[in-house]
Protein backbone atom coordinates (compact mmCIF):
# COMPACT_ATOMS: atom_id res chain seq x y z
CA UNK A 1 0.00 0.00 0.00
CA UNK A 2 2.91 2.11 0.71
CA UNK A 3 4.59 1.57 -2.13
CA UNK A 4 1.43 2.30 -4.16
CA UNK A 5 1.19 5.94 -2.52
CA UNK A 6 5.03 6.22 -3.36
CA UNK A 7 4.79 5.20 -7.05
CA UNK A 8 1.60 7.53 -7.05
CA UNK A 9 3.71 10.54 -5.60
CA UNK A 10 6.54 10.32 -7.58
CA UNK A 11 4.23 9.85 -11.24
CA UNK A 12 2.27 13.37 -9.75
CA UNK A 13 5.61 14.87 -9.22
CA UNK A 14 6.96 13.96 -12.76
CA UNK A 15 3.48 15.16 -14.56
CA UNK A 16 3.98 18.29 -12.40
CA UNK A 17 7.75 18.76 -13.78
CA UNK A 18 6.63 17.85 -17.42
CA UNK A 19 3.77 20.30 -17.28
CA UNK A 20 5.90 23.14 -16.09
CA UNK A 21 8.60 22.70 -18.78
CA UNK A 22 5.45 22.22 -21.27
CA UNK A 23 4.39 25.42 -20.38
CA UNK A 24 8.02 27.05 -19.95
CA UNK A 25 8.70 25.95 -23.81
CA UNK A 26 5.41 27.15 -24.89
CA UNK A 27 6.14 30.59 -23.29
CA UNK A 28 9.55 30.60 -24.99
CA UNK A 29 7.94 29.95 -28.15
CA UNK A 30 5.19 32.67 -27.84
CA UNK A 31 7.89 35.24 -26.96
CA UNK A 32 10.64 33.87 -28.89
CA UNK A 33 11.83 37.54 -30.80
CA UNK A 34 11.25 39.77 -27.19
CA UNK A 35 13.38 37.56 -25.59
CA UNK A 36 15.97 36.88 -28.69
CA UNK A 37 16.23 40.74 -28.75
CA UNK A 38 16.89 40.98 -24.52
CA UNK A 39 19.31 38.22 -25.09
CA UNK A 40 21.15 39.58 -27.78
CA UNK A 41 21.10 43.28 -25.97
CA UNK A 42 22.56 42.16 -22.93
CA UNK A 43 25.36 40.71 -25.07
CA UNK A 44 26.27 43.35 -27.08
CA UNK A 45 26.35 45.57 -24.02
CA UNK A 46 28.25 43.11 -21.65
CA UNK A 47 30.40 42.77 -25.43
CA UNK A 48 30.67 46.61 -25.20
CA UNK A 49 32.07 47.00 -21.44
CA UNK A 50 34.80 44.51 -22.31
CA UNK A 51 35.71 46.34 -25.27
CA UNK A 52 35.76 49.83 -23.12
CA UNK A 53 37.13 48.32 -20.51
CA UNK A 54 40.00 46.79 -22.52
CA UNK A 55 40.71 49.80 -25.37
CA UNK A 56 39.51 52.93 -23.40
CA UNK A 57 38.96 52.04 -19.85
CA UNK A 58 42.92 50.62 -19.08
CA UNK A 59 44.87 53.23 -21.63
CA UNK A 60 43.73 55.98 -19.65
CA UNK A 61 44.61 54.60 -16.71
CA UNK A 62 47.71 53.86 -17.51
CA UNK A 63 48.48 57.06 -18.64
CA UNK A 64 46.95 58.70 -15.29
CA UNK A 65 49.44 56.46 -13.24
CA UNK A 66 52.53 57.48 -15.34
CA UNK A 67 51.54 61.05 -15.49
CA UNK A 68 50.87 61.12 -11.32
CA UNK A 69 54.03 59.78 -11.03
CA UNK A 70 56.27 62.93 -10.63
CA UNK A 71 53.24 64.44 -8.30
CA UNK A 72 53.01 61.76 -5.53
CA UNK A 73 57.21 61.99 -5.63
CA UNK A 74 56.42 65.97 -4.93
CA UNK A 75 54.14 64.76 -2.06
CA UNK A 76 56.45 62.14 -0.18
CA UNK A 77 58.34 65.42 -0.11
CA UNK A 78 56.35 67.83 1.05
CA UNK A 79 56.34 69.92 -2.16
CA UNK A 80 52.24 70.14 -1.69
CA UNK A 81 52.53 73.42 -4.45
CA UNK A 82 54.40 71.43 -6.86
CA UNK A 83 52.24 68.18 -6.12
CA UNK A 84 49.08 69.89 -6.76
CA UNK A 85 50.00 72.30 -9.53
CA UNK A 86 52.31 70.70 -11.30
CA UNK A 87 56.17 71.98 -11.97
CA UNK A 88 55.83 73.71 -15.74
CA UNK A 89 56.85 70.27 -17.16
CA UNK A 90 54.58 67.50 -15.25
CA UNK A 91 51.53 67.58 -14.45
CA UNK A 92 50.31 68.25 -10.53
CA UNK A 93 47.24 66.07 -8.99
CA UNK A 94 44.65 69.31 -10.17
CA UNK A 95 45.23 68.63 -13.50
CA UNK A 96 45.13 65.01 -13.35
CA UNK A 97 41.63 65.23 -11.85
CA UNK A 98 40.57 67.01 -14.37
CA UNK A 99 41.94 64.83 -17.41
CA UNK A 100 41.37 61.66 -15.65
CA UNK A 101 38.56 61.61 -13.69
CA UNK A 102 37.20 58.44 -14.86
CA UNK A 103 40.41 56.42 -13.63
CA UNK A 104 41.20 54.71 -10.33
CA UNK A 105 43.79 57.17 -10.59
CA UNK A 106 41.71 60.23 -10.69
CA UNK A 107 39.98 59.07 -7.50
CA UNK A 108 43.42 58.76 -5.90
CA UNK A 109 44.20 62.48 -7.06
CA UNK A 110 41.42 63.58 -4.92
CA UNK A 111 42.77 62.20 -2.12
CA UNK A 112 46.74 63.18 -2.43
CA UNK A 113 44.85 67.01 -3.58
CA UNK A 114 42.70 66.73 -0.33
CA UNK A 115 45.96 65.94 2.11
CA UNK A 116 48.24 68.93 -0.21
CA UNK A 117 45.38 71.42 0.97
CA UNK A 118 45.31 70.23 4.21
CA UNK A 119 48.97 70.74 4.48
CA UNK A 120 48.32 74.46 2.91
CA UNK A 121 45.87 75.69 5.03
CA UNK A 122 43.37 75.51 2.53
CA UNK A 123 40.65 73.55 4.58
CA UNK A 124 37.28 73.96 2.51
CA UNK A 125 39.11 72.50 -0.46
CA UNK A 126 40.29 69.74 1.25
CA UNK A 127 37.19 69.00 2.75
CA UNK A 128 35.41 69.45 -1.19
CA UNK A 129 38.20 66.81 -2.59
CA UNK A 130 38.84 64.59 0.31
CA UNK A 131 34.64 64.26 -0.53
CA UNK A 132 34.93 63.45 -3.64
CA UNK A 133 37.38 60.47 -2.60
CA UNK A 134 36.05 56.73 -2.49
CA UNK A 135 38.22 54.01 -1.20
CA UNK A 136 37.82 50.61 1.10
CA UNK A 137 41.40 50.46 1.63
CA UNK A 138 41.91 49.02 5.15
CA UNK A 139 44.28 52.45 5.63
CA UNK A 140 43.92 55.07 3.25
CA UNK A 141 40.10 54.99 3.40
CA UNK A 142 40.07 55.90 7.68
CA UNK A 143 42.83 59.07 6.66
CA UNK A 144 40.78 60.57 4.62
CA UNK A 145 38.06 60.68 6.80
CA UNK A 146 39.63 61.63 9.47
CA UNK A 147 41.76 64.29 7.45
CA UNK A 148 38.23 65.94 6.71
CA UNK A 149 37.78 65.81 10.37
CA UNK A 150 41.03 67.44 11.05
CA UNK A 151 39.85 70.21 8.19
CA UNK A 152 36.96 70.74 9.60
CA UNK A 153 38.23 71.45 12.98
CA UNK A 154 40.39 73.70 11.47
CA UNK A 155 37.34 75.88 10.21
CA UNK A 156 36.21 75.83 14.00
CA UNK A 157 33.39 73.23 12.85
CA UNK A 158 33.58 70.83 15.88
CA UNK A 159 30.65 69.04 15.31
CA UNK A 160 31.58 67.91 11.79
CA UNK A 161 35.02 67.20 12.78
CA UNK A 162 33.80 64.56 15.46
CA UNK A 163 31.55 63.20 13.00
CA UNK A 164 34.14 62.64 10.36
CA UNK A 165 36.52 61.11 13.74
CA UNK A 166 33.99 58.76 14.56
CA UNK A 167 33.50 57.64 10.88
CA UNK A 168 37.18 57.42 10.45
CA UNK A 169 37.18 55.07 13.58
CA UNK A 170 35.14 52.57 12.71
CA UNK A 171 36.21 52.56 9.08
CA UNK A 172 38.48 50.01 9.74
CA UNK A 173 38.16 48.64 13.40
CA UNK A 174 42.37 47.64 13.77
CA UNK A 175 44.95 49.21 16.49
CA UNK A 176 46.29 51.74 14.31
CA UNK A 177 43.70 53.77 12.65
CA UNK A 178 40.97 53.29 15.13
CA UNK A 179 42.63 54.36 18.03
CA UNK A 180 44.24 57.54 16.43
CA UNK A 181 40.86 58.96 15.30
CA UNK A 182 38.87 57.98 18.89
CA UNK A 183 41.45 60.17 20.46
CA UNK A 184 40.90 62.95 18.37
CA UNK A 185 37.19 62.37 18.52
CA UNK A 186 37.45 62.39 22.98
CA UNK A 187 39.51 65.71 22.46
CA UNK A 188 36.71 66.84 20.73
CA UNK A 189 34.26 66.14 23.49
CA UNK A 190 36.54 67.41 25.93
CA UNK A 191 36.61 70.73 24.28
CA UNK A 192 32.91 70.78 24.66
CA UNK A 193 32.69 69.68 28.24
CA UNK A 194 31.56 66.59 27.37
CA UNK A 195 33.70 64.10 29.65
CA UNK A 196 31.14 61.32 29.65
CA UNK A 197 31.46 60.57 26.33
CA UNK A 198 34.92 61.35 26.28
CA UNK A 199 35.90 58.58 28.61
CA UNK A 200 33.47 56.11 26.36
CA UNK A 201 35.95 56.54 23.79
CA UNK A 202 39.11 56.18 26.39
CA UNK A 203 37.60 53.03 27.55
CA UNK A 204 37.00 51.56 24.34
CA UNK A 205 40.86 52.11 23.83
CA UNK A 206 41.48 50.22 26.93
CA UNK A 207 39.80 47.43 26.16
CA UNK A 208 39.33 47.00 22.55
CA UNK A 209 42.87 48.12 21.33
CA UNK A 210 45.19 47.34 24.30
CA UNK A 211 48.51 47.03 21.95
CA UNK A 212 47.81 50.00 20.37
CA UNK A 213 50.60 52.88 20.93
CA UNK A 214 47.39 55.23 22.29
CA UNK A 215 46.74 52.46 24.98
CA UNK A 216 50.08 53.25 26.77
CA UNK A 217 49.01 56.18 27.75
CA UNK A 218 45.60 55.93 27.84
CA UNK A 219 45.00 55.88 32.19
CA UNK A 220 46.20 59.00 32.66
CA UNK A 221 43.27 60.50 30.36
CA UNK A 222 40.56 57.97 31.72
CA UNK A 223 41.32 58.98 35.18
CA UNK A 224 41.04 62.58 33.74
CA UNK A 225 37.84 62.55 32.16
CA UNK A 226 36.75 60.32 35.10
CA UNK A 227 37.42 63.23 37.74
CA UNK A 228 36.31 65.62 34.83
CA UNK A 229 33.09 64.25 34.54
CA UNK A 230 31.96 63.90 38.60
Amino acid sequence: MAKNKQDSTKHTATENVGEALTKFEQFFEDNKKPISIVMISIAVIVGAYFLAKKYYIEPIEKEAQEQMFVAEQYFEKDSFNLALNGDGNNWGFLRIIDEYSISKSGNLAHYYAGICYLHLGNYQEAIDHLKKFHSNDYFVGPIALGATGDAYIELGNKEKALKYYLKAAKKSNNDFTTPIYLMKAAGVCESINDFKTALKYYNIIKKEHPRSSEARMIDKYIMRAEAMSK
